[in-house]
């Protein structure tokens, strides 16, 4: 029913910056929190960023200061820009939503994309 689909994932060099983009399309009725994950060979998936619908975020500590999560509720999209990429960002970065179909309140599940690799190399 929901579909989440990531773009802007590359290779660049340490220094450099990349800006991922996901679009939720299907039937909702709205969107509550959106966010990104990454999972990096032999590690566990770990929270990147977040945004809440009011525009709350939250961030991992290793990314603070270098990363911003946005969204645009009109469009059904959420960004990540990153910036000051280091080799240790490298990894499949993965969008999250967490989606309310119908118009009975409660009903919320969360949905993910196919995920976008990034690769930070020299």
């Amino acid at each position: 029913q929901v579909q989440l689909v990531e773009s802007g994932g590359g290779l660049v060099q340490p220094g450099g910056s990349l800006r991922l983009s996901c679009a939720a399309s299907g039937i909702i009725f709205s969107i509550n929190a959106m966010g990104w994950y990454r999972q990096a060979p032999g590690k566990q998936r770990e929270l990147v960023a977040a945004i809440t619908n009011g525009g709350s975020t939250n961030y991992a500590d290793s990314v603070k200061g270098r990363f911003t999560i946005s969204r645009d509720n009109a469009k059904n999209t959420v960004h990540l820009q990153m910036n000051s990429l280091k080799p240790e960002d490298t990894a499949v970065y993965y969008c999250n939503a967490g989606v309310r179909t119908t118009v009975v309140a409660g009903l919320s599940y969360n949905y993910w994309g196919q995920g976008t690799q990034v690769t930070v190399s020299s």
